[in-house]
């Protein structure tokens, strides 16, 4: 048993976290919702009333938040968690952020002898609470090993990307091709539908077709032809539209910086960023089937 603090009870998370009480840990988590922190402590879970109260006595932090200026504020400056962790203290930070921004924690942590790894997960709300996440973890291959147990109860799957900030620029490669499969599969869709096949029977010719990708097989967006996905749901729950909008922001600062070409990623971008203006930024992703469905 470890003694974790949790930071970040939100759709993933909450799951991630009580996942870990499962396991046997001793977890006591932070979030500005009291209903999240109600949900851990009906978990098992214990829960404290800020941050730095979570992190009190913890082995290990692990950290799920929106964004990187989150994540700065959490660990950085005056108040910052890293001014309060002793020594030896491993940190995991599971949001998406960008890499710059990762290996600036990082660097700040290895003054302080903290091990720190950027662990963005993909996998979805479904993954979080089924306990099959994917890791892309990026850090010193000691701090890996060392928080390879810690992240087995939530994960199918753990990679080591790299050194700091690896972790970030794999996730943000993924969820770039991501948005391009979605946007692809939608389109084509909604173009056999409007030539009058059935959604259902044309997405069972494309999967055992060429053109088959994990978006269609297991995350079909056209409503009613899957169950137990966003689609069926009224695009509810899931990967929201505001956070790919945001992960491809960050493929594109990323492309921008290494002079990479990525005119399906820029154009998956506009797209998905067009989506969220028209008031779609909390359903799922998926839920740009209704763009070409119109």
């Amino acid at each position: 048993m470890t003694k974790i603090a949790f930071i970040g009870l939100g759709n993933m998370g909450g799951p991630m976290a009580q996942n870990l009480v499962k396991a046997g840990h001793d977890v006591t988590g932070f979030d500005l919702s009291d209903a999240a922190l109600k949900e851990l402590e009906a978990a098992g879970g214990k829960t404290a009333s800020s941050a730095a109260a979570a992190v009190e006595g913890a082995e290990a932090v692990v950290s799920m938040l929106p964004a990187g200026q989150h994540v700065e504020s959490l660990y950085l400056g005056d108040d910052g968690l890293f001014n309060q962790l002793p020594a030896g203290t491993l940190v995991l930070d599971s949001s998406t952020i960008a890499a710059e921004t990762a290996r600036k924690v990082a660097e700040v942590a290895a003054e302080k002898k903290i091990r720190f790894m950027d662990t963005p997960v993909s996998g979805g709300v479904g993954g979080a609470k089924a306990g099959t996440l994917t890791f892309i973890c990026g850090g010193e291959k000691e701090a890996f090993d060392q928080a390879k147990p810690l992240l087995e109860p939530m994960a199918k799957n753990i990679f080591h990307a790299g050194e700091a900030g690896a972790g970030q620029i794999a996730k943000i490669c993924n969820n770039m091709l991501l948005a391009v499969l979605m946007a692809g599969t939608t389109e084509s869709l909604a173009m056999g539908v409007k030539n009058g096949l059935d959604p259902a029977v044309l997405s069972e010719i494309i999967k055992q077709s060429s053109g088959g990708n994990w978006t269609l097989n297991v995350y079909n967006p056209w409503p009613g032809v899957m169950e137990g996905v966003p689609s069926s749901n009224d695009y509810q729950g899931g990967f929201q539209v505001d956070l790919m909008a945001k992960d491809l922001g960050l493929a594109m600062d990323t492309a921008v910086g290494s002079k990479s070409s990525v005119p399906m990623g820029s154009l998956a971008r506009n797209l998905f960023a067009l989506h969220a203006q028209k008031g779609n930024g909390g359903l799922d992703f998926s839920s740009i089937q209704k763009m070409f469905a119109e």
